[in-house]
């Protein structure tokens, strides 16, 4: 099986000019050995002749140019049309002359341009063959004329369909990669928002805290601590996610999962941010993207907490089961907006519903009547077992 596929490989490296010759070789080889002579395509009604040069000329004319039939499709249909008009008008009638609707095949399917022109030209040319049938022999019925016509016409019609079935093919190959590639950039517009901003958002609230303790050493050196621990947390996330932009990355460069959600919450406390933890249930043994989008859920709840309600008392609370991951993230309402953090791009909640929708799970987010702010979702895993 190897050696089949070397030579496959080998064959389509080929320029196509050397790939085509064989064809012609071959037409070439049928056309010329006696006891082929005078056993083709009759067209017109003159009385059959021995081969003679003129004979070896008009086969060469038919055979040899099927070797340029893609490369070069006009050019390959002029000359088979002239080695075909002098071998029915000279009384050859070789097997060459199948070589004229592989012409035409080979112009509907890969001529670009002045087609309609070629068209023209080609009737134009058959009238000038029929009126020299008309001086040389008996002539034949118009019916037999019109026949042999559509007979090459269909040939033509064969190769604009196969013009425009690879036209379409190549069109509907792009329109997956353009959709392809939106949604791969609208994915790493989300990891981006995601990451950046949670990161960003605690090193602001972590920065102009420290500013108000230069009178307490201790609490500034571990408010400076965090911050900076908070940068290098930063950094790794988004190697992670340049890691995925990478095309040969493996499944060990997927971004942080649930199960590092406990450093997530630790970082939010050290940003000042009161909050309470709870895990419950064990995780299904496959979860798909589940774990990733709960985690990105918790990440940018977290963030807003810090942004817009500042010293308020938070709850993370995260469910396992064996079909879903429920998430619900709160806050009581009594902090207060820190000015100096990033302005929102508006994205963020959007970008998580969009997430939650995809996997077909729900998704909600708003305001409590006593003032707070809660983001709940669940989230499909997959899971069967």
């Amino acid at each position: 099986m190897i050696v089949p596929h070397r030579v496959r490989e080998l064959w389509r490296r080929l320029d196509v000019s050397v790939r085509d010759l064989p064809l012609g070789l071959f037409v070439l080889s049928v056309s010329l050995p006696p006891a082929f002579q005078n056993h083709g395509t009759l067209v017109g009604g003159v009385p059959l002749r021995p081969f003679d040069t003129l004979a070896v000329v008009a086969v060469a004319l038919q055979a040899l140019p099927l070797a340029v039939r893609r490369r070069w499709p006009l050019v390959c249909l002029a000359l088979v049309t002239a080695g075909f008009a002098l071998d029915q008008l000279r009384g050859y009638h070789s097997p060459a002359g199948t070589a004229l609707p592989i012409a035409l095949l080979s112009v509907g399917a890969y001529l670009e341009h002045y087609r309609r022109t070629t068209i023209a030209l080609c009737t134009v040319a058959y009238l000038a063959l029929i009126v020299g049938f008309h001086r040389l022999g008996p002539g034949e019925p118009a019916s037999e004329f019109v026949t042999f016509y559509l007979a090459v016409a269909l040939a033509w019609g064969i190769g604009a369909w196969l013009r425009s079935t690879r036209v379409a093919e190549a069109e509907r190959r792009h329109r997956v990669a353009e959709e392809t590639r939106t949604t791969e950039r609208a994915r790493i517009a989300r990891e981006l928002h995601d990451v950046v901003t949670h990161h960003v958002t605690a090193m602001v609230v972590q920065a102009e805290a420290a500013r108000y303790l230069t009178a307490a050493p201790d609490r500034l050196d571990q408010t400076l601590t965090a911050v900076t621990d908070t940068g290098r947390r930063a950094i790794t996330d988004l190697r992670h996610l340049l890691d995925l932009l990478q095309p040969d990355h493996g499944p060990e460069a997927r971004t942080p999962p649930v199960g590092r959600l406990l450093p997530l919450v630790e970082q939010t406390r050290r940003a000042g941010q009161p909050v309470k933890f709870t895990e419950e249930g064990t995780p299904a043994p496959s979860t798909g993207s589940a774990d990733l989008v709960a985690y990105r859920v918790v990440q940018e709840a977290l963030t807003n907490a810090l942004k817009y309600a500042h010293g308020g008392a938070t709850r993370v609370d995260v469910r396992h089961s064996e079909r879903q991951i429920t998430v619900e993230v709160g806050t009581d309402g009594s902090g207060t907006p820190v000015t100096s953090s990033p302005g929102g791009s508006g994205r963020g909640l959007a970008g998580l519903r969009e997430r939650v929708d995809v996997l077909g799970g729900d998704f909600s987010a708003g305001p409590q009547p006593d003032g707070g702010f809660v983001v709940r979702a669940r989230i499909p895993t997959g899971s069967t077992a």
